[in-house]
């Protein structure tokens, strides 16, 4: 039996929406002679079925096994010519694709000029659009046809396509190089998170110079801008610097906001740039301009042309909860922020085939911090053990890490003694194991470690002495990640004076309101 969500065809047809089966079905039926095809009958079974299960296709009569495999990939490619016709999936990219596949069709009939007409409107709407690489196709298909369709402007003709052809080149290999260095620092960042000492931060610094090409700002075009904008964004991540961040996060989304029309075509782009915006306010705690920034993308999210389709909306989903619980956190709201929990649980559970598992137990990070914020240590550590037993998360060591110690707290706070000495234990291997040791999290161990022979009496002026210890690190610059991940100094003096943590975090809060 295979799993459902290996099974491509189980998944995709999984994933279609009632109009997009009514339209499949439809597309299918235009011919008669399909009502009773095979593949139809594959369909509607799937369609039924809960879970992919071969041994029901089989028992079923529709296919036999020698023939299964074809079956299936036949109806896979319907599927998609289907979905492809569909006007919610229409837009612009897919338009210039179908103009170049018509003017493929006249070309190989032999009618030059006909294909020459649709490939040059073509060619002006990927320019406009910038869809460069398109553009740059286009005008190698133009050459092509121009050596055999001979006419008296063909010297002017030749000189315009070289031309084009060279501008196009070079804009399409600048924007390679930024996307390659943006995608590598972001690799960067997914593996090992932020810099840990003065090497790691040279070995960025650089990395990062070697591969930043040499630009004239004025001559990018919107993508070029995008990608590197979007490389200085994970170079301000890397290095910590979150005011940088905020400052190239900010580029990145006043570009769509300057080309309103890009927001359309380049929906997920503009989704993450939001998200990357809202992390480095919040890094930065701007809670004014936080929550502008939050409203000002869910008036967008809500427009008529704003595109919709299952992607977009996981994302959407994502960015926006992810973000709608920083603020929570922010404002030290943490009982206001409970509602959602059961919003995001729903959401997890309706885009589970579109959210890797790394973005999953960031949620479920987010949630067990909710918890622990309003005193519930007991489900924050429910929702800890998701994380700290899920043997997938091969990436995010830095999560692993802070989900174990906050672990810690929690079940120091909840008076569960007795599973605290084989945390400490485990805790103490993993760090050793991911080499992630820091000042912050061997204070916090020392600490932990230390509360069973201390007397009740003295535990005040223990809290005291690691509050101090710990605000050393507040500002450092390979230390003050720890707090990120985990408000620990509101923690300590939520003790020191006898307040509930979220309190603490409250009265912070209005202190830096801006």
């Amino acid at each position: 039996m295979t799993n459902a969500h290996k099974d491509a065809l189980f998944v995709l047809v999984k994933s279609l929406s009632k109009s997009e089966k009514r339209q499949f079905k439809l597309y299918v039926g235009r011919l008669g002679v399909n009502a009773d095809a095979k593949f139809l009958a594959l369909f509607n079974l799937l369609d039924k079925i809960k879970r992919y299960d071969e041994k029901i296709i089989l028992e079923s009569g529709i296919v036999k096994k020698a023939q299964l495999s074809n079956l299936k990939a036949h109806l896979y490619k319907q599927i998609l010519v289907s979905l492809r016709l569909n006007p919610v999936n229409q837009n612009v990219r897919i338009q210039i694709r179908e103009q170049l596949d018509f003017a493929t069709i006249l070309y190989q009939k032999g009618l030059y000029k006909q294909s020459l007409k649709i490939l040059d409107k073509a060619k002006s709407m990927a320019i406009d659009n910038e869809e460069k690489n398109i553009a740059y196709e286009i005008v190698e298909f133009e050459k092509i046809i121009e050596t055999q369709y001979i006419t008296r402007s063909i010297p002017d003709r030749a000189n315009e396509l070289a031309v084009q052809a060279k501008e196009l080149s070079g804009q399409n290999v600048m924007t390679s190089k930024l996307s390659n260095l943006s995608m590598q620092l972001y690799s960067m960042m997914l593996k090992v998170g932020y810099v840990r000492s003065d090497e790691d931060l040279q070995k960025v610094r650089v990395y990062f110079s070697k591969h930043l090409p040499k630009i004239d700002i004025e001559k990018l075009g919107f993508r070029e801008k995008l990608w590197l904008y979007k490389a200085h964004l994970w170079y301000s991540f890397l290095t910590q610097d979150f005011l940088s961040c905020y400052k190239y996060a900010s580029k990145w989304v006043d570009l769509f906001y300057e080309n309103k029309e890009m927001i359309y075509l380049n929906p997920v782009f503009f989704l993450k740039g939001n998200h990357y915006l809202l992390e480095s306010l919040f890094y930065v705690k701007y809670s004014s301009l936080f929550k502008e920034t939050l409203q000002k993308l869910e008036v967008v999210l809500k427009e008529k042309n704003f595109p919709k389709n299952d992607n977009i909306n996981s994302l959407a989903f994502l960015y926006l909860n992810a973000n709608k619980l920083n603020l929570h956190f922010l404002e030290g709201t943490f009982e206001k922020g409970l509602y959602l929990v059961k919003i995001v649980e729903y959401g997890i559970n309706k885009h589970k085939d579109r959210i890797d598992v790394h973005h999953v137990m960031v949620l479920y990070y987010k949630i067990a911090c909710l918890y622990f914020g309003i005193g519930d240590n007991k489900t924050c550590i429910v929702y800890l053990k998701k994380i700290i037993d899920n043997k997938n998360l091969k990436m995010r060591e830095d999560l692993m890490c802070f989900a174990r110690v906050l672990s810690l707290v929690a079940h120091y706070e909840a008076g569960m003694d007795y599973h605290l000495e084989v945390q400490l234990k485990s805790t103490y291997k993993f760090l050793l194991k991911m080499n992630d040791m820091h000042a912050v999290q061997k204070e916090m161990i020392k600490f932990l470690r230390n509360l069973g022979g201390i007397y009740p009496n003295e535990l005040r002026a223990e809290f005291k002495k690691l509050h101090t210890e710990l605000k050393k690190y507040e500002d450092h610059p390979y230390e003050k990640r720890a707090f990120l991940y985990l408000d620990i100094i509101s923690w300590l003096e939520s003790h020191l004076e006898n307040k509930p943590v979220s309190q603490i975090i409250r009265e912070k809060a209005l202190e830096q309101t801006r």
